[in-house]
């Protein structure tokens, strides 16, 4: 059971192939913006390196956000004309899922937080649970003094990850109980989404590519803009 992987809420492109929840092969390019220029090739390159033909997919997995709003509508349209072209199901999973998964044998709660510019972070808490982790939060949007506070309140031990927490350090680090999971936690990972949306394949949790949608949050900064200067 073959299954194409992207992700491209944040300035990172990651492409993976798996077979019943392996990895196969991953590439991940830092590219800044340039989501449109680098996703298809980079997905023809994997399959070149690894002889994979698409019709062999099973399903297309892709990561919903929230992040950055033109890499979503890359990523998630490009998943979307995939399978609608193969005719096969898509799963869609959370950007914050993906970042929290890798730390599922934390010893304490964990805080995916992703920059989402303007001063404001995209983050959710999870719980670790045995085989991967559990949320207990909504997604949420708010400045980082705010989750800040909203930690100190909870007064539990919690290790944030994603590039939010790095780029707000400074709010964060001067909490007691919280650590800061580094650089290597601080993007989501192709190669993760193929465990969490292989496993939700098997348990039929999938959609039609026309069913499966952006996580956004807020509105975009051009709807902002459009909105000012209408009236």
């Amino acid at each position: 059971m073959l299954v194409l992987a992207m992700d491209t809420a944040t300035p990172r492109v990651s492409v993976a192939l798996g077979r019943d929840g392996h990895v196969l092969g991953d590439l991940s390019l830092d590219g800044g913006r340039r989501h449109a220029e680098q996703l298809v090739p980079a997905i023809k390159y994997l399959c070149d390196e690894l002889d994979v033909d698409l019709h062999q997919l099973a399903f297309v997995a892709v990561g919903l956000g929230p992040g950055l709003f033109t890499g979503l509508r890359v990523g998630v349209t490009t998943a979307r004309i995939m399978a609608q072209t193969l005719r096969i199901p898509m799963v869609g999973v959370p950007t914050l899922d993906l970042i929290a998964y890798p730390l599922r044998h934390a010893t304490r709660t964990v805080v995916s937080v992703v920059d989402a510019r303007r001063n404001e972070v995209f983050f959710a808490c999870y719980n670790p649970v045995p085989g991967g982790v559990q949320r207990f939060t909504d997604y949420e949007v708010g400045s980082p003094d705010g989750l800040a506070g909203e930690l100190a309140a909870r007064g539990e031990e919690a290790l944030l990850a994603g590039d939010g927490a790095l780029k707000y350090e400074a709010e964060f680090g001067k909490l007691d109980r919280v650590e800061l999971a580094g650089p290597g936690a601080a993007l989501p990972s192709a190669a993760a989404l193929v465990e969490l949306a292989t496993a939700r394949y098997e348990r039929e949790e999938f959609s039609p590519p026309a069913e499966v949608h952006p996580l956004y949050l807020r509105r975009s900064d051009a709807e902002i803009e459009w909105d000012r200067k209408g009236r």
